[in-house]
């Protein structure tokens, strides 16, 4: 698992594997070696691996399937919800909005889903 998603993020990259060697301070056989499975990396050098990309370690070792760090089910529910493009009039200036707004938003959501009625 670690090997296919580390090899995905790095073509997303345009990387070669000598590239993010560099990036990461391993050697290019490292990187093949985890690609391939032949290798598993140290926690620091999976934490490495992990920031680069800006993902987490559990999608890395295949314990999540999103991608995202840090991201609680709730949170991934709630952007499919203001990704909605049938709420584009509704959201439109939700990325300019403040934060303290945004967290408005957020508990209102929580909200509305904690009483059954999203």
């Amino acid at each position: 698992m670690l090997g296919d998603r580390l090899k995905k993020l790095r073509k997303e990259k345009k990387l070669t594997q000598q590239d993010l060697a560099s990036k990461i301070n391993v050697t290019h056989v490292s990187i093949s070696g985890y690609e391939s499975g032949r290798r598993s990396p140290d926690t620091d050098t999976l934490q490495k691996l992990a920031d680069y990309f800006e993902v987490s370690t559990d999608y890395l070792l295949g314990r999540s399937d999103s991608e995202r760090a840090n991201i609680s089910k709730n949170d991934e529910e709630f952007e499919a919800f203001a990704n909605d493009p049938s709420l584009e009039k509704w959201y439109k200036e939700l990325p300019a909005s403040k934060e303290e707004d945004l967290r408005k938003l957020r508990k209102m959501w929580e909200i509305l889903k904690d009483n059954g009625e999203i």
